[in-house]
């Protein structure tokens, strides 16, 4: 049977979703990834920086915060 591919990974560096290495939240990988945008997750705080700052740079940062990719039925953060 084939492997089905990993549909998780770091937006900046493709590190795949609970490898050796990837932020979880309180170190738990039950409690999901530390670090996401709307683009997806992130691994650490180097590809959060890095992602950042590559959104700043081609102007296409946000204006609002994303939400959490693993509470897919929670609506979206909101400004107050």
């Amino acid at each position: 049977m084939l492997a089905r591919p990993e549909t998780r990974r770091c937006t900046e560096c493709g590190l795949p979703y609970g490898a050796a290495g990837f932020a979880c939240y309180h170190g738990d990988i039950d409690q999901g990834p530390a670090y996401w945008s709307d683009r997806g997750i992130l691994c650490s705080p180097k590809c959060s920086l890095a992602h950042w700052k590559r959104r700043d740079a081609d102007g296409s940062l946000p204006s609002v915060p994303a939400a959490d990719p693993f509470l897919l039925d929670q609506p979206p953060f909101r400004r107050r």
